[in-house]
Parts: structure tokens; sequence; C-alpha cells
């Protein structure tokens, strides 16, 4: 049964669809890593079957994932923030110690615990290392930069999926300061946004953003998520975690990019239809060199597909998404947990099946299976662990968070 509830702040009522948005895209990480160890592109462990085969279907949703968990968590902040200021037990200035205790503490804890196993089976099956766990850790944590494939070497410590943690903190930083700094902004920018997307500008603003951006950027700044020089990165997720901030104060955005769901999904799919077959034939090693007008033609596409997905899974989501269960309510605190294990455990299962040489039918499948499995299970340990919740993002379990905030009750994205 649909439930709601309004906020303790100023920014309206509670965003079911976006927790749902949230959830899914969590979830969805899952089959893309899962996905991964079966294409061609580099990974940390490789199927011997990998292969072009799924490729395209990866490509349906590479363009815009990552950029929708960022808008999301920019409205989770909004929200945080908006809680903070409205509330008298609480004072703004907490905001910034209580995110970087809540995001922080899970990624040094899942630089040193969860993510070596993932490198560790990389230079296992990619170098033949011959050492043991305890071996490699030695040199894990002693910042050895021996593991090398030519010039390309392995930069250990490492935070591997965990660098979404580490630049949601950042944006979260540099967006406090910023708003400190010059609160007037934050009411000028809703304005504008409120207005310049209240019709197809919720779809045009943004795609010529986005299309800019990878014109400008990708050559020279590819994607590498080391934080340092990884400006195009910078450009499209510092801004659209920013966008998200501002939208959350916003009426009229989310009633446009309802009304042109079907539109935005039409062109995200005929983006991406252009992007596969564009990366088909030009994207392999002993491909013909793409005409230059091509090759920009291209990128402005790869812009548009980014943006009007998301569009898409916004405005279907406050359609069809507005409402409460206990299922949601479950996910929403499960939900980041299972994302700081799900890479390992895949990782590992993957590395570990091999002997048994399945085909990819059946393989694929049953990773998805023990991956959300192990990952609900780890989660049902640690929700009971006291010394385990803050290490995993989790509040303590004396601590609840107030009804007001976008993404209850732990807040962690």
């Amino acid at each position: 049964m649909a439930t709601q509830v309004t906020t303790r702040g100023t920014l309206g009522e509670r965003r079911y669809d976006l927790d749902w948005v949230r959830i899914a895209a969590f979830m969805l990480l899952i089959f893309y890593h899962v996905g991964m160890y079966y294409v061609s592109w580099d990974w940390h462990v490789k199927s011997p079957y990998a292969s072009h085969t799924i490729e395209p279907l990866m490509l349906l949703t590479n363009p815009w994932r990552l950029s929708l968990l960022f808008l999301i968590s920019g409205v989770a902040t909004a929200y945080l923030l908006d809680r903070r200021s409205s509330a008298k037990t609480h004072r703004t200035s907490n905001f910034l110690g209580q995110r970087s205790t809540r995001l922080l503490v899970p990624l040094l804890f899942g630089m040193a615990v969860i993510v070596p196993p993932q490198s560790y089976l990389e230079v296992i099956e990619k170098l033949s290392y011959p050492g043991s766990y305890l071996d490699f850790l030695k040199l894990y944590f002693t910042a050895y930069h021996g593991f090398c494939r030519g010039s390309d070497c392995l930069i250990l410590p490492t935070w591997n999926h965990l660098w979404f943690v580490a630049y949601l903190w950042v944006y979260t930083v540099v967006l406090y300061v910023a708003i400190r700094a010059l609160p007037s902004a934050v009411k000028w920018l809703r304005s504008l946004i409120d207005n310049k997307f209240s019709g197809a500008g919720a779809l045009l603003w943004p795609i010529l953003f986005s299309s800019i951006a990878r014109i400008a950027l990708i050559s020279t700044y590819p994607p590498n998520h080391a934080m340092v020089g990884d400006w195009y990165n910078h450009a499209t997720y510092g801004m659209i975690f920013l966008l998200g901030f501002i939208l959350a104060g916003t009426t009229k955005p989310w009633i446009a990019f309802e009304r042109l769901r079907w539109i935005s999904v039409s062109l995200a799919v005929l983006g991406w239809a252009f992007v596969a077959a564009y990366i088909g034939i030009y994207g392999a090693d002993q491909a013909p060199t793409p005409p230059h007008m091509l090759v920009l033609f291209q990128r402005v596409v790869y812009g548009a597909e980014q943006w009007l997905a998301i569009a898409a899974v916004l405005g279907f989501a406050r359609r069809h998404l507005s409402y409460d269960n206990a299922v949601r309510r479950y996910l929403t605190t499960a939900i980041f947990p299972v994302y700081i294990l799900h890479q390992t455990v895949i990782v590992v299962v993957a590395h570990s099946l091999k002997p048994a040489h399945l085909l990819p039918v059946v393989e694929g499948p049953l990773l998805v299976v023990v991956t959300a499995v192990a990952c609900l299970a780890g989660y049902e340990m640690i929700r009971r662990v006291s010394v385990l919740r803050p290490l995993f993002g989790l509040a303590g379990p004396t601590q609840k968070t107030p009804a007001g905030t976008i993404l209850v009750p732990q807040d962690v994205q």
C-alpha cells in the first residue's frame, strides 16, 4: 500500500521514487560487473569465454548508470542539509563531520579489507603471481609498484569499485564549502533551474553540457578513477551531483521529466543503438579510423544518451514508484553494504568457478544469484554486529534517522 509523509524541512514531500531508483541503480551494478567478467574490456579477472557478444548490452547502461547515482546522491545531500538546518537539535556544521564518517570509514575499511582479494586474484590471473595471500598483503600495504604488464602497473593500495565513495566525499566537501561561502546562490540556482527545466529545457540543457564536456575532455582526460587528472569524470559527475542538489528544491523539472518520459526513453534507445554500432565498427584493435566529424557526432550522441536515459528513469520512477513498502525500507538500508561487498564476491566466486568450466549461459546467472545472496547474507550479519555497522556505512543500532530525509534510514549515498 502506498504511503506518503512530508519532510521536516522545506524541500517538500518524501521522494520514495528516488529511493527505488537508487536501489535499482546499485543492484544493476551486480549485473554489470558480472558482465565485465565476460566482455573483452579489461577487468580484474576474465572468463576464458570473454568476447564481444554482450558488449552492446553492457553499453545500454554504460553511459549513464554512475551519473544517475551521483545525481541521486546530490538530491540526498540536499535533503540531509535541509533537515539539519530545519531541526532544532542539529546544526549544519555537524553535516560535514557526519558525512565524512559515514563515507570515509567504509572507504578506508574497504581498501584495507574488502578490496585486496580483488587485486590478489588479478595478479594471479594476469601475472601468475606465486605468493600466498599474506605475502601479497605485505606488498599491498607497502605500496608495491612492481606488478606491471609493460608500462601498465597496478597501483597499491587501491580502492577499485569504491572510487565512487571517494569521489562522492570530495564532491560533498566542495559543495558544502561553496554553499557556506555563497548561501544565497542556492536559492538563485534553484529558481533558475526551476524555470529553465520546466519544459524541453529539462532535456536540452543537460544534453548540451554533457556533449560539450565529452567533446572537450574525453580525449585529453580519459576516465581513470584515480581522482587526480580525472577531469572528464569530474566535469560529468561533479556537475550532475550539483544538479541533483539543485533539483531537490524544484518542482517544474520533475513534472517535465514525467511528461517527457516516453520521448526521453525513445531517444535514449536510438542513441544507444548508434553508440553500440559505432563501437562495434570502430572499437576493435584492427578497426579502421573513423572520420573526425563522425567522432565528434558520436560524442554528442553519447552525451545525449547519458542524460536522456537518466531523464527517462526519473520520469518513469515519478510516475510509477512513488510509494513505500517493507521491501523499500529493507533495501534502502541494505544497499550500501551490498555495494561495498558485491565486486569482491563476484571476483572471488568467478575465479573459484573456473575449474568447473561452466558455460557463460550457466555460470553468468549463477554468479548473479550467488553474489546477491552472499551480499544480502553479509548485510544480515553486518547489521547485527555493532562494531561492523559503521565499517559498512550503517548508523549505530541505537541511532535513528528522522523521516525528513530522502534516503532513510542510512543516507550513505
